[in-house]
């Protein structure tokens, strides 16, 4: 039986960045305490088995420290100045996958002879915040009516992302790493992030937030794109970054999903607050948060009267369940962009991507599964 020597600081950092206690492992390895204190050196076999369930590359293992590991895309997400701790091995594990995504569509895309999307990068943080999200506003088709007759969050969400795709941006909406349903994203280490390129700009929003809350990222995330800057967001619809980038995109992601005209005309101040704020969410198709907001923006709620609102809305929200569920196939769409899974379908199926590569990019590990993918797609018959 061969044992290995590993560091204990290695075990630890491993669990600690799966976000795994050491009572949580105790039932699959109940000499994980041992392990750390050297007293008892694990198997192979042990390490292994370890390494995957703290989502871990083995070969870390065997460094003599443990790594420092960063975000590989700008980290925007700061509180006052107090930064983020550590990310997650679910985090790391989701933008790379991302990038993997990215970097296969951009390839595909000038194979394919697509030309560069001119709205990337076509704004800059001095332009008019009115302007600029009205700009978006029309490039998306993203009209103010259509969404209100939408009967549910849920639906006029699909439908944004459905215009944002249709644009040529690729929108991948997911509350788990892979379909590995055991492995959880937590809307409070990071809400979404944007990879900004001309030819496969990439939005990514956590699907484990509730869908009036990814309207918001969504909206945040867009502004990126056309901002040509990348990155990780904890979005809010009150941001209290550092990160100027952040605090503007904030503002236009604000105008873009409820502009201060239409809320002048659908705004009753003689109405009963907590009342007006859920009719205005339902209307416009976002959190309360962001209509107790744009209620203060324009002049209707001093400051400290809209903290003490906010702050109790923040409460009376903590208890709701956040998504997840639905059909498989739509919500397999969703998670990787329908865009995006349409050019791998095709491209695999005509035989310039290798079903391999395929299963890897999309998720999957099975053929048949992969194949009603594909019609469900419209792709295959």
């Amino acid at each position: 039986m061969v044992r290995v020597e590993v560091k204990p600081a290695l075990l630890r950092w491993a669990r600690k960045r799966a976000r795994l206690g050491a009572s949580g492992l105790a039932k699959r390895f109940p000499k994980l305490s041992e392990w750390e204190g050297e007293s008892v050196r694990p198997t192979l076999k042990q390490l292994e088995a370890f390494a995957n369930a703290t989502h871990t590359p083995v070969g870390f293992f065997f460094l003599p420290e443990p790594p420092v590991e960063t975000v590989p895309i700008p980290d925007f997400r700061t509180v006052a100045g107090a930064e983020i701790g550590r990310p997650s091995a679910d985090l790391l594990d989701t933008i790379y996958l991302c990038q993997q995504r990215q970097e296969w569509y951009r390839d595909f895309a000038r194979s394919t002879g697509e030309d560069p999307l001119a709205f990337v990068s076509s704004i800059s943080m001095s332009d008019n915040v009115v302007s600029t999200a009205a700009a978006i506003r029309h490039a998306l088709g993203f009209d103010l009516e259509e969404r209100q007759q939408a009967p549910t969050w849920e639906e006029a969400l699909r439908r944004f992302i459905g215009q944002a795709d249709d644009l040529g941006i690729l929108v991948m909406c997911s509350g788990i790493v892979f379909n590995n349903t055991h492995r959880k994203l937590d809307p409070d280490e990071f809400r979404g992030f944007a990879m900004a390129d001309p030819l496969a700009p990439v939005v990514f929003v956590n699907g484990a937030d509730t869908k009036s809350a990814q309207m918001f990222t969504l909206a945040h995330e867009l502004v990126h794109i056309w901002l040509g800057r990348s990155g990780l967001s904890d979005v809010q619809p009150v941001q209290t970054s550092d990160h100027a980038v952040e605090r503007w995109c904030n503002v236009v992601a604000a105008e873009l999903l409820v502009p201060a005209a239409a809320m002048r005309e659908a705004y009753d101040p003689t109405a009963d607050l907590p009342n007006e704020v859920g009719r205005l969410a339902r209307c416009f198709k976002v959190s309360t948060l962001v209509i107790l907001r744009r209620i203060h923006d324009l002049g209707w709620l001093p400051r400290d009267a809209f903290w003490a609102a906010y702050e109790a809305e923040v409460e009376r929200l903590r208890p709701f369940s956040r998504g997840g569920g639905g059909n498989f196939h739509l919500t397999e769409a969703a998670r990787v962009s329908k865009r995006f899974a349409r050019a791998v379908v095709g491209s695999t199926l005509e035989g310039q991507t290798l079903y391999r590569d395929a299963f890897r990019l999309l998720g999957f590990s099975k053929l048949e599964t992969f194949h009603e993918f594909g019609r469900s797609l419209g792709v295959m018959v």
